[in-house]
């Protein structure tokens, strides 16, 4: 039995859990692996679940391990949905990878880059980690797009997600360039940043291709 099948069934249990289902015979019919009977031994055997009658639970080891899947996993769908705009189905299927290689120190990094959200773009909680316990209130994310950026405010320009490939030529002509320290002047009709001396208008829809991280 490899990783990969426990990490499925620990993720499907989870899954049960939050809809209210804890039947050893719901698990079964939920499962999409070939030879479920052997993996609910390995589990118990691994000692990541305990068996009670028609009940199958998480010991505290295998809670451990599967909030940690899940917590990877919708983290990843956020970040890919959010940040990159990628369609669902591709969004699902790189997510599932994410949620099998992403570090505990990797997965904070991109929690708290996202602002520590409470949830997927399914709707469904994101299991809380130690970045997360820092904050009593949701924070805004540490990146935003400059279309969601504060008039006023000061930032520098992280990273660009040009829809076309010549407006990156375009904006970087214009000296709009990760790293650029920028200063939001106006929202309407168009979007006026100050770089440096420089006065520079863009159309709102380009201002959402741009990221930036606000700077005290």
């Amino acid at each position: 039995m490899d990783k990969e099948q426990i990490d499925e069934a620990l993720e499907l249990i989870w899954l049960l859990n939050e809809e209210g289902h804890h039947s050893l015979n719901r698990f079964r019919l939920s499962s999409e692996d070939d030879d479920v009977e052997n993996l609910i031994v390995t589990l118990k055997t691994e000692g990541l679940t305990v068996i009670s009658e028609d009940k199958i639970q998480f010991t505290d080891k295998g809670y451990s391990l599967a909030k940690a899947l899940v917590r990877r996993l919708r983290l990843a769908e956020r970040l890919f949905t959010d940040v990159f705009e990628m369609p669902g189905d591709t969004v699902i299927t790189d997510a599932c990878k994410m949620e099998h290689i992403l570090s505990e120190e990797l997965t904070d990094s991109v929690c708290t880059f996202l602002g520590h959200p409470p949830t997927c773009p399914h709707d469904k909680p994101i299991p809380r980690g130690e970045c997360c316990k820092k904050y009593r209130v949701e924070v805004e994310p540490v990146v935003t797009r400059l279309s969601e950026f504060e008039v006023g405010s000061k930032g520098r320009i992280t990273f660009i997600v040009p829809a076309k490939s010549s407006r990156l030529s375009k904006l970087n002509s214009l000296g709009i360039t990760a790293g650029s320290i920028i200063r939001l002047l106006q929202r309407t009709p168009s979007y006026v940043l100050q770089i440096d001396e420089t006065t520079i208008a863009i159309d709102p829809e380009i201002a959402k291709e741009i990221y930036v991280r606000k700077l005290i």
